[in-house]
């Protein structure tokens, strides 16, 4: 009684001072490069407040090491009435550091070369604990049974094996819409960083090098499962498990949800049809989840070759397979919902089509294979959620496009145009932020996190294939604000920096039973309140912490019960390894150049 008694005491003390307080410093709490935009942001809750002058102290002495008024005021953002930019881009020190406006002082960050090292492979935790079959985290095996067959035009309930894969959430529900899409994320980001990452685990996730680097092992995990759910042809499944799964937390290695068929689980065949049970999707084909197959299978076989040439060979053969049945069975193959109205409400499929298409056109040389990729992106110039005001639930998805990339970095005719689209979606996401301090214009739909690990990756990629630096402004402030230059000042992802701010009341059973920590897990993110006070079964489990930066328009809390904000995402995560790596690797170049200058100081 009376510890409960003191950490009421030490609450309300912690709210006192928070309601003390009417203005705060977010900064990203991982760090800075030293040669890269570097912008902080002032917020107050008093209207017409304005920020002329800010400094920077060394957080191991203090002293004041840079003094500037580089400053742009801006108005009201969420929960406060005044809002400035402090730009300190152009001081390049490397150490730990805090800044300082007044009596308002930042968390301490640091400025070096090597803040991003080891980012990416630190992400990779949260994908081997998601691990479906065997759970290196646990030790243990889960869902060995999998699966019934349902929907199949020869019948129902007849067992097929597609053991393996990762876990989608904090639920077990898996699909292959965000698995193939995460699988071809990851062999994306070593297709481009491959000297980003390590090797400290073999194929099953333990601790032991194997010889090839983390991210293949957990690619080729992704790539296992996809083969087990396409059996060539027009046998291709798309869902494991329904909403019936949200049955309460437990263990994965302790689920008894049944579903009728004792431990077996429904596997979702793909008809091009609607499915579900009290609610059904709106599916019309399959070319969505094909196009993701053929990605992931064309891609794994190209990287995975040096590895196991028979392996991929046959990853070769199932890409083609998917593609040609995708072309087939136009249209999207939604996920399916149970009892509730919830399922991943994708609506376009020729970008899954070009980016397959862009895969089998660079590995075959085909060119009848480019002819149909650049006929299906030209048919979405741009990813329909970028500089929109909302979208339903992954309605436009993946989140970025990456065969326009292919296409404006191949020998294509109409590469420019391809440079365009890119640019036309950075454009609408600028836009739609740029009247604000924290440049945020991605809307606050549910993941809104993954949108901005999306635009981070094309603003990244479109700075390094043409040069054009407009949008790195808004890159750099998405970038910090996914590390705690946001309204709340916290990171969302589960871990970093160690002794930063981050989730560390996830919606998970692995948290919320045994207070494991769901190291690199990106938390879904921000919501409009519009949102969050329409979803069903969705009640906070403490005291908000972060009460004093809710507002109408947006709302995050740090909080078990809150599955619509601080759920972490399979997809998301995978998504977030190449532009971590691309840090990572733009650090290093950094430090190289750093020591050529210092070389050529001293010739002199």
């Amino acid at each position: 009684m009376k510890k409960n008694l003191l950490v009421l005491l030490l609450y309300l003390v912690g709210v006192h001072n928070l309601l003390a307080q009417d203005a705060w410093i977010r900064v990203n709490q991982l760090g800075y490069l030293p040669e890269i935009q570097k912008v902080a942001v002032w917020a107050s809750k008093e209207q017409g407040k304005k920020v002329k002058k800010f400094r920077l102290r060394d957080a191991q002495t203090h002293k004041v090491v840079y003094r500037s008024k580089e400053v742009q005021n801006f108005g009201a953002f969420t929960a406060f009435e005044s809002t400035s930019r402090l730009d300190f881009s152009d001081f390049n020190q490397t150490g730990s550091f805090y800044i300082e406006s007044g009596t308002v002082k930042s968390p301490a960050f640091r400025i070096g070369n090597d803040v991003y090292d080891h980012t990416a492979d630190f992400v990779l935790r949260y994908m081997r604990q998601q691990r479906c079959g065997f759970n290196p985290f646990l030790q243990d095996s889960c869902h060995t049974a999998d699966g019934f067959r349902v929907f199949h035009p020869s019948g129902d309930s007849a067992y097929v094996n597609v053991v393996g894969g990762w876990h989608d959430a904090s639920d077990y529900l898996q699909y292959v819409t965000t698995s193939a899409n995460a699988t071809f994320q990851l062999l994306f980001a070593y297709e481009h960083n491959p000297d980003a990452f390590g090797d400290e685990h073999d194929a099953a996730g333990l601790q032991g090098s194997n010889g090839i680097p983390d991210i293949l092992d957990e690619a080729k995990w992704g790539l296992d499962w996809l083969l087990r759910m396409y059996l060539g042809k027009d046998q291709m499944y798309n869902q494991i498990a329904d909403d019936r799964d949200h049955a309460g937390y437990r263990l994965p290695n302790q689920d008894k949800v049944n579903y009728g068929k004792g431990r077996q689980r429904p596997v979702y065949f793909i008809t091009g049809e609607p499915q579900g049970m009290k609610y059904k999707n709106r599916a019309t084909g399959a070319a969505s989840t094909a196009g993701k197959y053929t990605s992931a299978f064309m891609l794994g076989a190209e990287l995975l070759q040096k590895y196991d040439a028979v392996y991929a060979d046959i990853l070769r053969d199932r890409a083609l397979q998917a593609f040609a049945f995708g072309l087939s069975k136009p249209g999207v193959s939604q996920t399916a919902p149970g009892s509730a109205p919830y399922f991943y409400e994708e609506d376009n499929w020729e970008d899954d089509m070009e980016l397959a298409a862009t895969q089998l056109a660079r590995f075959t040389g085909e060119e009848k294979y480019l002819r149909q990729a650049q006929q299906f992106g030209e048919k979405e110039p741009v990813t329909p959620w970028m500089g929109a005001d909302t979208a339903r639930h992954y309605q436009w998805y993946p989140f970025l496009n990456l065969g326009h990339y292919y296409l404006a970095s191949s020998k294509a005719q109409n590469k420019e145009q391809f440079i365009g689209f890119l640019r036309q979606g950075l454009e609408g996401v600028y836009q739609r932020g740029k009247g604000n301090a924290f440049q945020m214009g991605v809307p606050f739909i549910w993941c809104s996190n993954n949108l901005v690990a999306a635009i981070l990756t094309q603003s990244h990629l479109y700075r390094q294939l043409t040069g054009d630096t407009r949008y790195e402004a808004m890159e750099a402030s998405l970038r910090d604000w996914l590390f705690g230059a946001n309204p709340w000042g916290t990171s969302m992802i589960v871990g970093l920096p160690e002794k930063g701010d981050y989730p560390v009341h996830p919606h998970s059973s692995l948290t919320l039973l045994h207070n494991y920590r769901l190291d690199g897990g990106l938390v879904d993110g921000p919501v409009y309140g519009s949102i969050f006070n329409n979803l069903k079964g969705l009640t906070l489990m403490a005291a908000d912490e972060y009460s004093a930066f809710q507002s109408d328009l947006v709302v995050y809390h740090d909080d078990f019960g809150d599955y619509s904000t601080n759920e972490p995402t399979m997809d998301g995560t995978a998504s977030l390894t190449y532009y971590l790596a691309a840090m990572q690797e733009e650090g290093k170049k950094q430090a190289e150049e750093a020591v050529g200058q210092e070389e050529q100081e001293t010739k002199r």
